[in-house]
């Protein structure tokens, strides 16, 4: 099966910058793993699932998913724990 048989740019684009919401509304299929997956790492579930259904027909986009997983998911890590520094009353 291809991706662009039955995904398409717009579902590429929701998938690599809103994860959660993209395989929450899409049917992705889920079990008790795919859940936590998509409540703890969602760039990586959705790596995982890439590469399980598409490994043989598009091995780039793949990689490119895997690529995004660990970008996305470090990203995600440095903004939440990103404290900015507070000020007090500058008068």
């Amino acid at each position: 099966m291809n991706f662009w048989e039955v995904h398409g740019i717009f579902f590429l684009i929701c998938i690599t910058f809103f994860p959660r919401l993209t395989l929450l509304f899409a049917g992705v299929p889920f079990g008790i793993l795919a859940w936590l997956g998509w409540l703890f790492v969602p760039h990586f579930l959705a790596a995982i699932l890439a590469t399980t259904y598409y490994w043989h027909t598009n091995p780039i986009l793949c990689i490119i998913a895997w690529i995004v997983a660990f970008g996305g998911t470090g990203g995600e890590v440095k903004v939440v724990t990103y404290t900015r520094p507070r000020r007090f009353l500058s008068w």
